[in-house]
């Protein structure tokens, strides 16, 4: 089989895909690393374990601050980079706010259910429903995040946090 010259570009909008891809979740391992090791601490440490949800907007904003600041420390951003990733990251948490009320609510819901002396599955199943939205609301939100932040980096930056972020997942 022989190959055109259209092939070429289609080849090469695929290698940018992947690299956009990788940068992306370069970013949302800038942001959301903590995840991982707030787990390893126990119940709240974590965003789904009522440490975000629980942390005062005070703290949470310095946590995004130190996170931003370690992630973006061996990528030489400069510090208006720093300024401008963390404004999006902290609007990003401000906006998820009201996500991580209503997720812990709904949780809440299910437990009770669960607890009764009898089983409402379809109850549940439309607090499941509820759940699944409201997490693709929060990924939407995030994606949105990562990408206003990956266009702060340069290209050469992208690269090299996602190549920081390839270290650490074969790290583990």
């Amino acid at each position: 089989m022989t190959r055109t010259s259209s092939a070429s570009p289609a080849r090469s909008r695929r290698w940018t895909a992947a690299a956009i891809a990788a940068t992306l979740v370069a970013i949302a391992g800038a942001a959301l690393s903590w995840h991982g090791q707030a787990r390893a601490l126990g119940p709240g440490h974590g965003p789904m374990h009522g440490g975000w949800e629980q942390m005062e907007p005070e703290a949470m904003g310095r946590r995004i601050e130190a996170m931003t600041a370690l992630r973006l420390a061996d990528i030489d951003a400069t510090p208006e980079q720093k300024s401008r990733i963390t404004a999006i990251m902290k609007g990003a948490a401000n906006d998820l706010a009201s996500v991580r009320s209503q997720s812990r609510e709904l949780r809440r819901k299910s437990a009770q259910l669960l607890a009764a002396s009898s089983i409402d599955r379809a109850q549940l199943e439309t607090l499941r429903l509820q759940q699944v939205q409201l997490h693709e609301t929060a990924s939407r939100r995030m994606l949105q995040a990562m990408m206003d932040a990956a266009e702060v980096l340069t290209p050469e930056q992208r690269a090299k946090l996602a190549e920081h972020r390839q270290r650490r997942y074969e790290r583990r």
